[in-house]
């Protein structure tokens, strides 16, 4: 999952700051960043809205990082 490390690196913030806005502990945001564990679908929709992207794109499914339209 190289998009949420991407992230991360990208806005400048390290694995605490991410912990501290989030609650995802900072072994669980290495595990992730490091490929060794995927994350739950409840800690990506916290990341998705942390960075304001698409499940998709921390998934590495899409390289748009906006997030979708609501439906109507």
């Amino acid at each position: 999952m190289k998009n949420i490390k991407l992230l991360r690196v990208t806005n400048d913030y390290t694995q605490l700051k991410v912990q501290m806005e989030t609650g995802i502990s900072q072994s669980m945001l290495s595990k992730y960043e490091s490929g060794d564990l995927i994350p739950t679908t409840e800690n990506l929709m916290i990341l998705a809205d942390f960075y304001n992207t698409s499940l998709d794109y921390l998934m590495d499914r899409t390289a748009k990082k906006e997030k979708y339209p609501p439906k109507e």
